[in-house]
């Protein structure tokens, strides 16, 4: 059996085509409050970086907008590449 779907996108087609969404974006600020946090904390990208198991790029992408994170990334970035709690609210 065949099945139509109207929106049978191939994923990367759908990454490709897409556009980031930059007033959703700023409202969260996850990249400002990372950079933040890390000059505070005196390191530089690289630094962060290998203590999180990431790479510089990935860190400067985070800090640019340029790249979403996942939750389980951002918890080694912040907890234990910076050495802050984590809390998450919704309100």
């Amino acid at each position: 059996m065949e099945f139509e779907v109207a929106f049978d996108l191939d994923p990367i087609v759908l990454y490709e085509e897409s556009e980031p969404d930059e007033e959703r974006n700023k409202s969260y600020q996850i990249g400002s409050l990372i950079k933040k946090a890390r000059k505070q904390a005196g390191l530089t990208q690289e630094e962060l970086a290998m203590r999180s198991g990431t790479t510089k790029n990935y860190i400067s992408r985070i800090e640019n907008n340029k790249s979403d994170v996942e939750i389980g990334t951002l918890i080694k970035i912040i907890e234990i590449g910076l050495g802050k709690q984590m809390e998450i609210n919704i309100h």
